[in-house]
């Protein structure tokens, strides 16, 4: 009877028989079906919407049944979720995973190496949340950019008033608030008197009335009042 001999491995079997890949790139994807499957196994597609419609339908034809794609940045997203709509399992892989198997022959493709890999199973695909997750979960993301833009508006108009030596900061915890926005406001519609913009002063403000006209007797110029106006709109806009 013939002993095994040591070192020797079981051979590989495949998992996923009926699997694709996609090599995305920001101008063309490199997509990848089995040999068994297809003549031209390795294709290339545009990027457009239509492409990528026909990406899926030439995985259809060819009888892909699951996608692995590998991309870096956001270039992903659209094919992505065409190819989710037409129905394909699709993975998104981290390039260093499949950099890091090795056995690689050098005549094969980025696309036909990734999916050989995902043919036995060798890939492991980045977490991505349930649609809707994913589409809350983008809506945040653009509110949380967005109150990022505002603060730097704050720091704007904080800074053209330091310009006009106006110390607005001193009497009020937040240039923001009821009493802030109502003199930034009417230092942008012209105002200059002190004691009618310390009358902006809100019941809630802990600043007396003498401190907060002391406060607003500034270094007027026409340049920091056009600076404080234009990030007084902005901030207003986000």
């Amino acid at each position: 009877m013939t002993k095994a001999r040591t070192g020797d491995h079981p051979e590989m079997k495949l998992v996923n028989p009926w699997a694709a890949a996609v090599d995305i790139g920001s101008m063309m994807h490199m997509a990848a079906v089995s040999p068994e499957g297809c003549d031209t196994p390795v294709r290339a597609f545009g990027t457009f919407t239509q492409d990528l419609h026909e990406l899926a339908r030439w995985f259809r034809s060819c009888g892909m049944t699951s996608v692995a794609m590998e991309s870096t940045g956001v270039y992903w997203i659209p094919a992505f979720e065409i190819l989710e709509q037409h129905g394909f399992e699709v993975i998104l892989v981290n390039a260093r995973y499949a950099k890091n198997v090795l056995g690689r022959k050098t005549d094969i493709s980025d696309a036909g190496w990734l999916r050989q890999l995902h043919s036995y199973g060798l890939l492991r695909g980045s977490f991505r949340p349930e649609a809707e997750t994913a589409t809350l979960r983008s809506y945040l993301r653009q509110r949380e950019r967005l109150v990022e833009y505002a603060a730097a508006h704050i720091q704007h108009m904080q800074k053209a008033l330091m310009e006009m030596n106006l110390q607005l900061h001193h009497v009020v915890s937040d240039i923001t608030g009821v009493t802030g926005m109502r003199i930034m406001r009417a230092l942008v519609a012209g105002e200059r008197d002190p004691d009618v913009l310390a009358s902006c002063r809100d019941v809630r403000c802990h600043a007396s009335l003498e401190t907060m006209r002391a406060a607003l007797v500034g270094n007027d110029r026409a340049e920091h009042i056009f600076a404080l106006a234009q990030s007084l709109n902005l901030y207003d806009a986000y």
